[in-house]
């Protein structure tokens, strides 16, 4: 009897080696419709759905302490603490409803990317240029002295004003790769007045020898959101979207390919800062006269927001236009002056 028991477990550890060899030399396939920037791996642990999970739980934990520091504040209310409650609990369903919607959105990519941990520098292994060296990519040109001035408009109606420069005999080394900085301005409506500056951040950028260009993060201050009257005079605070590649586990990934021709339908990371930058581009079309590119981008922090945006060869970007639920919000950047200084 005890033989035979032997005999069946030698058989069921049999079973189990056979299907673990099985689970471990099945090749997974590799996500997304590009050709390069998802490269195959031999084993598949689903990093990708299990970091949408985390960031989801993570997620419902901030929703809870944002709900009861919100009902804390509220039994110190002077003032209609019923109606605060009221509005604690609705803020909290809304948030909970957001944390769900911002896990789908993740699932999704995980579909069109695949499974695969996101190491883009490990996996593709890129050689990038020094700042002197680069030859400029022509949807993306990191040419010292280029400068742009674009205005937002929301139906008809000029918002905002943003110039963006890439500077001259600037540079940052960030994970030992050298990039070049471009400083980007938002003011208030029409000016560009100091005084006016509601955003000024510092974008960093690399090219690989290939010609893709490599975002590796971004310094923004901002002037936070605020009713109350004395807001006026509040200086610019850092955004919580700002990152650099290599700090807390952020990592860089491409903003423009250097021949987007031949990756349309590609969806890929642009940045990826878990919970706080997170964008993604697909490659939409290229018109066969005047070569303008369009690229589709959007983040599963907000799930129902993206921009298609519009890039002329030579110029780079020199249009965006707004979407929520998919319908046109009315927003819209266009591009009104390019301008080159020579160094």
């Amino acid at each position: 009897m005890v033989q035979e028991k032997n005999i069946v477990r030698l058989g069921l550890s049999i079973i189990m080696f056979i299907a673990f060899v099985g689970l471990v030399s099945t090749p997974a396939l590799a996500g997304g419709k590009g050709k390069h920037w998802h490269p195959k791996q031999s084993w598949e642990p689903a990093a990708c759905s299990k970091t949408a999970s985390a960031a989801f739980f993570a997620c419902q934990h901030e929703v809870k302490d944002d709900y009861w520091i919100a009902k804390g504040n509220c039994y110190n209310s002077a003032e209609n603490p019923r109606q605060c409650f009221q509005d604690a609990e609705d803020a909290y369903e809304e948030a909970k409803a957001e944390c769900q919607d911002q896990l789908e959105a993740r699932q999704e990519l995980c579909e069109e990317l695949g499974e695969a941990p996101y190491d883009p520098i490990k996996d593709l292994k890129p050689k990038f240029v020094k700042s002197d060296e680069i030859t400029g990519n022509q949807y993306f040109p990191l040419v010292p002295g280029y400068k742009w001035t674009y205005e937002t408009t929301d139906d008809g109606d000029v918002t905002e004003t943003i110039v963006v420069e890439v500077l001259e005999d600037e540079t940052v080394t960030i994970e030992g790769v050298e990039c070049v900085v471009v400083r980007d301005i938002v003011y208030e409506g029409k000016s560009t007045d100091a005084e006016d500056i509601i955003e000024d951040t510092y974008d960093w950028y690399a090219q690989d020898e290939k010609g893709n260009v490599w975002y590796f993060g971004e310094r923004t201050l901002a002037r936070e959101d605020c009713e109350e009257p004395d807001c006026e005079d509040v200086y610019l605070l850092v955004n919580d979207g700002s990152w650099i590649a290599g700090v807390e586990n952020a990592k860089p990934g491409i903003i423009m390919f250097a021949h987007p021709e031949e990756e349309v339908g590609s969806v890929y990371r642009q940045e990826f800062f878990l919970g706080d930058a997170e964008d993604i581009g697909e490659v939409v079309s290229i018109d066969e006269n005047d070569g303008v590119l369009q690229t589709k981008d959007y983040t599963p922090i907000e799930p129902d927001v993206y921009e298609n945006k519009y890039y002329a060869p030579g110029v780079g970007v020199i249009k965006e236009e707004a979407f929520e639920d998919g319908i046109a919000t009315g927003e819209v950047v266009e591009l009104v002056d390019f301008t080159i200084t020579t160094p």
